[in-house]
């Protein structure tokens, strides 16, 4: 198959297109790296900066708008799949509909239904946007409801979720809420990761437990990174000779694989039920991940026995407990490693993965 791949998140579509590549597919990725991330892409549709960088990327886009066509499936990484406002996607988003066969939608972030039914319906105990049925009041979940509630862009991805050909789910989240609007047409895929080709040594223990945290100033507060640091931070003060923190701000993707790949714990995304691309990339390097690991999970993915997420509660005393009985009981650490690796080999392979993809498309 011709497959053409819009957009990225977290390294989703670059990784996909390496499993279906190993098919026998010809597939193209057009993407801005998600910004500074800068993951790698066929063909570069960043933003240019300044006042006409909006314009400079649109004269860019509609010089490129014949190699979008002619495809067999062409997968949207997100309602907004170009640095454009919502209104200028609504002419692309048609124009890839009549030129290629198949268009599918992927919910692999934010957009309107997954902020609408954790905002209305709460499926979940808690989330981006609810602690139960209460409602988040942080500045960043406000901008969110704001950006994609009665705008644009509700308008944009009702659009293409109702037309679209189907709808690929990444998480257990975003299929709880897909689900509910759109049984029929919605699939769950696990995200696909490339397992290293050099298995750290898991059984060699480190002279302190060594945790890792990715900083994003502006979402610091939205993901609840502010309490995770805070509760690494008070662990390692009440232990100083057994933990030390790592953390990385705003830095390039290869720049931050370095920095992880020094590290035993990964704190990740304290209101996820279950760990995206972040916290699976770490997981394949045997690091263990404190975070999203809910029973939901695991139930999703069919898992009955490998438990490698340490599942925390969305609150500080969680946080704090279960880093402080990793340091009381660093026995746990290798057995806790190696089932990490084994939970991506078992169902994030990005070869296996990709052939999920592959029937979805067929069908």
């Amino acid at each position: 198959m011709k497959i053409l791949l819009l957009g990225e998140y977290s390294n989703v579509h670059n990784t996909l297109a390496k499993g279906l590549r190993t098919l026998g597919h010809e597939v193209t990725v057009i993407s801005n790296g998600d910004f500074w991330k800068n993951y790698p892409r066929d063909i570069d549709v960043a933003r240019p900066q300044g006042k006409l960088g909006g314009l400079r990327l649109l004269i860019k886009l509609w010089s490129l708008l014949p190699r979008m066509k002619g495809y067999d499936v062409v997968q949207l990484i997100n309602p907004i799949f170009f640095e454009l406002r919502a209104e200028r996607l609504f002419f692309f988003y048609r124009y890839l509909r009549r030129h290629n066969k198949k268009v599918l939608l992927g919910a692999f972030g934010m957009d309107y239904y997954w902020v609408r039914t954790c905002t209305h319906e709460k499926p979940l105990r808690y989330s981006d946007f609810n602690f139960g049925d209460e409602l988040r009041t942080d500045e960043a979940a406000m901008k969110e409801r704001h950006d994609w509630l009665g705008t644009a862009k509700e308008r944009l991805n009702k659009l293409i979720a109702n037309d679209c050909d189907g709808i690929i789910t990444g998480l257990y989240e975003y299929e709880a809420c897909y689900q509910l609007k759109f049984p029929n047409k919605t699939q769950f895929i696990p995200y696909p990761i490339v397992l290293p080709t050099n298995t750290r040594n898991v059984e060699k223990p480190s002279s302190k437990l060594r945790l890792f945290i990715g900083i994003s100033k502006e979402r610091s507060v939205y993901k609840g990174t502010d309490i995770m640091l805070r509760a690494a931070e008070d662990v390692a003060a009440q232990y100083p000779e057994q933990v030390e923190i790592h953390k990385a701000e705003g830095v390039p993707f290869a720049q931050y694989q370095q920095m992880m790949d020094d590290s035993d714990v990964l704190l990740d995304q304290l209101y996820a039920y279950t760990p995206a691309m972040n916290a699976l990339l770490a997981m394949s390097k045997g690091i263990i991940v404190v975070g999203g690991g809910e029973p939901e999970n695991y139930e999703i993915l069919g898992e009955k026995t490998l438990r490698p997420i340490i599942n925390v509660e969305p609150n500080y005393e969680s946080v704090y407990k279960e880093l402080e009985q990793l340091v009381l009981h660093p026995e746990r650490i290798p057995e806790l490693k190696r089932q990490s690796i084994e939970y991506i080999r078992r169902h994030h392979d990005y070869k296996k993965v990709a052939r999920q993809y592959e029937q979805v498309y067929k069908r």
